[in-house]
């Protein structure tokens, strides 16, 4: 194997438990929902999660994409909170009072301001709120959920499929638990002026007063948001948010068996979110991480940096079992420009798939001139 190619693995910082086994986050903290998740809401981190990442049946959790279309075209100007619309019987008939679902309890052929609907959706889960304000934007529910689909391609929620606007089962309504935290992350920074309702308890329309289902709201300190889900085929959920101090905390669980068991977890995940787990910070973009040999270079070695901030997120007893280590094919070969990309540094946690990232060059490292090279050559002929 020639000396240019060869891959060297340079542990520069590992704390390793004595008789070590392999531990996976499930053992260190476990939760009976299937699905589930604790991310830190500043930087978006996973704290942890549980079958996150695959596409499920959320239910009415849909609704906070369904309100987050409002809340664009509120904002654009197309449509303002005391906007007028209709309600069809069509969406008296699926999401009224005749759908046997949850429900504003609109009357059919009369009408309702963007306001009032939106807080329907909202505070009330009202189906028949989302279909009028689908209908009202979009012409129909369907071209609405096409919408849904489209805007939630742009913001990266990659397993995002909307068939409508209220999380009504439908095999291809479908969205994992990581991107409805990562949609919930961008409602809380995007829309602060509407975020607020997702704290309100209760909402009254025509003197009907209904409760927000949320279980977090006043039983857990800083809860204010956002939405439960519960159909049959999605089992009982909610994606959840609390503040406290300067962190906030977004966590999603899905397919619990009843309201007790959606309680009790959203409370365990909540508060292990705050005292349990932790963001942390190893290195920021720029930072001298560590020093790379080169080879025929004017210095014998580069000093590296990372693109991005380098943050993990882990329980904290997982902590000191964190190792952190730099990949590169070398020494490496100059002439070497700043910013070039020359290695990775992968940081394992504990039964949490390696998180990698890419290390640049900081300097310039300029070739040796011909004479160098000779004696360069001549020195590792003969071991000098």
């Amino acid at each position: 194997m020639s000396l240019f190619l060869s891959r060297f693995c340079v542990l520069f910082f590992a704390v390793l438990a004595v008789n070590q086994t392999a531990t996976s986050q499930t053992d260190i903290f476990e939760t009976s929902a299937p699905h589930a998740l604790i991310m830190d809401a500043e930087t978006g981190i996973i704290l942890f999660e549980k079958d996150a990442r695959r596409a499920m049946a959320p239910a009415s959790m849909t609704k906070i994409m369904t309100a987050s279309l409002v809340f664009d075209r509120i904002r654009d100007g197309s449509i303002s909170e005391d906007t007028m619309m209709t309600v069809s019987e069509n969406a008296w008939r699926r999401g009224g009072s005749a759908s046997g679902s949850s429900t504003m309890f609109l009357r059919v052929n009369s009408q309702a301001s963007v306001g009032d609907l939106i807080k329907g959706v909202i505070i009330q889960s009202g189906n028949d709120a989302c279909i009028v304000l689908a209908e009202g934007i979009a012409g129909s529910e369907e071209a609405f959920a096409r919408m849904m689909t489209k805007r939630a391609r742009e913001l990266g929620l990659e397993t995002a499929e909307f068939r409508n606007s209220t999380g009504w089962p439908h095999p291809e309504h479908v969205i994992s638990a990581y991107d409805l935290a990562k949609l919930s992350r961008y409602t809380i920074n995007e829309y602060p002026e509407f975020y607020a309702l997702y704290g309100d308890k209760s909402y009254t329309w025509e003197g009907r007063t209904q409760y927000n289902r949320n279980p977090l709201l006043g039983r857990f300190d800083g809860a204010d948001g956002l939405k439960t889900g519960a159909t049959e085929a999605s089992g009982k959920g909610l994606v959840g948010s609390a503040k406290q101090g300067d962190t906030r905390i977004i966590i999603v669980v899905n397919g619990l068996p009843d309201t007790g068991a959606r309680r009790t977890e959203s409370i365990r995940l909540m508060r292990a979110g705050f005292n349990e787990f932790k963001a942390y910070t190893l290195f920021k973009a720029g930072d001298n991480v560590s020093q790379l040999d080169v080879f025929m270079g004017e210095a014998e070695s580069v000093t590296v940096s990372v693109k991005d901030n380098v943050a993990i997120g882990m329980h904290k007893s997982s902590r000191k079992n964190m190792t952190v280590s730099i990949e590169y094919d070398g020494p490496l070969a100059a002439p070497i420009t700043t910013g070039q990309n020359v290695g990775t540094l992968v940081v394992s946690v504990p039964g949490k798939k390696d998180q990698r990232f890419a290390l640049v060059a900081m300097d310039d490292v300029k070739r040796k001139g011909m004479m160098g090279r000779i004696f360069a050559g001549l020195g590792s002929l003969f071991g000098g």
